[in-house]
């Protein structure tokens, strides 16, 4: 799938970097008597360094800093990424290691190194859920599973683990300023999900295994009905009942389908096969059809 627009991380790339810099500065400077080692001091009262470094001789808290922010500027986003989990290693639950994160994060994401930026946000997320850069964190989350969406022939465990992402985004920071475009991402990824079921069903249409397919076509009527799949589930739901002989399942599906989209293509192809059938559009109301309808629960703002 190809990627669909990531405006937001990257427009919110310069509030973070301005944001974490400026923490640097004001740590920093804290008085112009204090020397470096007292100002990491300060900010680390434990003096804990963390682990000796992996990739090179232990280094001062602001020199690792300032060299991943040369890196991420130049857009060796691989090399600052290395620098600020260096960081986040030598100075760890420090004020260092909690910017690191954030920008260790930001990075791998601007990278397409997707994989550790989830690794590093999903850590971030769970240290530091009160922090105001973690909806921000979890939404590049979100983007880093989003970003590796396939198209519906192939699996959509990454579809699913982007829906989860945003979800937790929007109901714990529902008033973030990323918390819009998640509901956008959202739908996308229960279209994509829906669009899954409705390719399988398809083909076991095809193949006649119409138990299968009306199977699939389930799914889509009992948990994706906000997506642009629906009119099309439940006319193959009319099409694959008909050829099972069960007239009653088939007329419902279809009188739900023209009570709720009159004007559908969809309707007006399953209004012609129950006419060829010698029936009518009527609904059953103890059918699973309109009890997914008249009792269905759909997410707040979607």
């Amino acid at each position: 799938m190809a990627q669909v627009g990531d405006k937001r991380a990257k427009t919110g790339r310069a509030g973070l970097v301005v944001r974490l810099m400026a923490g640097a500065m004001l740590a920093l400077s804290v008085s112009a008597c204090e020397t470096v080692t007292d100002t990491i001091a300060s900010i680390n009262p434990w003096d804990d360094r963390g682990p000796k470094s992996d990739i090179g001789k232990d280094e001062r808290a602001e020199v690792l800093f300032n060299d991943g922010l040369a890196r991420m500027e130049a857009r060796d986003f691989g090399g600052a990424a290395k620098k600020f989990v260096e960081l986040d290693k030598q100075y760890p639950y420090s004020n260092w290691s909690r910017r690191a994160m954030v920008l260790s994060t930001f990075a791998s994401y601007e990278g397409g190194d997707y994989a550790e930026a989830i690794n590093h946000g999903r850590r971030y997320v769970q240290l530091y859920p009160a922090s105001p850069d973690t909806p921000y964190v979890q939404y590049l989350v979100g983007m880093s599973y989003h970003n590796q969406i396939l198209d519906i022939s192939r699996d959509q465990e990454r579809a699913e683990k982007s829906l989860v992402a945003f979800e937790d985004l929007v109901r714990k920071w529902p008033n973030s300023e990323y918390a819009g475009d998640a509901r956008d991402r959202i739908r996308i990824a229960r279209d994509q999900l829906a669009g899954k079921e409705m390719d399988i069903g398809r083909y076991y249409l095809k193949q006649r295994n119409f138990a299968g397919s009306i199977n699939r076509f389930r799914e889509v009527v009992i948990k994706y009905q906000n997506t642009r799949h629906i009119e099309e589930a439940l006319s193959r739901l009319t099409e694959a009942y008909m050829a099972m002989g069960i007239v009653n399942e088939a007329q419902t599906a279809a009188a739900v389908l023209g009570h709720n989209f009159p004007e559908s293509q969809w309707y007006k192809d399953a209004f012609t096969l129950l006419k060829s059938g010698g029936v009518e559009p009527r609904e059953n109301k103890g059918s699973w059809i309109s009890r997914a309808f008249s009792g269905a629960t759909r997410l707040v703002g979607l």
